[in-house]
């Protein structure tokens, strides 16, 4: 796709920010929840390393729960953080996939990789760990049908 007008194009995100009242137990939290290594580190923030992206958790002021903003998030095996998350009494909201929201009022919306159009580059999983993260039938031809891929 060619630029055909004066407009920036989007490419992705960078990053998304959280805000928590405590690092030190957003981190805790988020531990029992994923396997991640931090980018970076302050003393009011922490830098969640996602491969090429990452997560921001900083401090600041607590905000009421959202039911309706959101971030999604992608993860290998969302059974998986379901019964976490259910282990850990995390309320899971009535949502067709996995929806929950954090001690924090952030809501996050979990995806599974395979199964939506996102897609990271073979060197970047295999950087990550992953080997194999195929895409489902269906996510392939959202991409085949927006020239994305052949």
């Amino acid at each position: 796709m060619t630029k055909t007008n004066n407009r920036c194009r989007l490419v992705g995100i960078n990053h998304v920010a959280l805000t928590v009242d405590n690092i030190e137990e957003a981190l805790s939290f988020y531990r029992k929840l994923f396997d991640f290594k931090l980018r970076g580190r302050t003393d009011k923030a922490a830098f969640i390393d996602m491969g090429d992206q990452f997560l921001a958790i900083s401090e600041g002021p607590p905000q009421p729960p959202d039911k309706h903003r959101h971030f999604g998030l992608v993860v290998d095996d969302r059974e998986q953080l379901r019964k976490q998350l259910e282990a850990m009494q995390i309320e899971i909201l009535p949502t067709p996939g996995l929806d929950f929201i954090d001690p924090w009022g952030n809501r996050i919306q979990v995806v599974i990789y395979n199964e939506i159009q996102f897609t990271k580059t073979q060197s970047i999983l295999q950087g990550m760990g992953f080997e194999n993260l195929d895409k489902s039938d269906q996510a392939l031809a959202e991409l085949r049908a927006k020239d994305l891929i052949e």
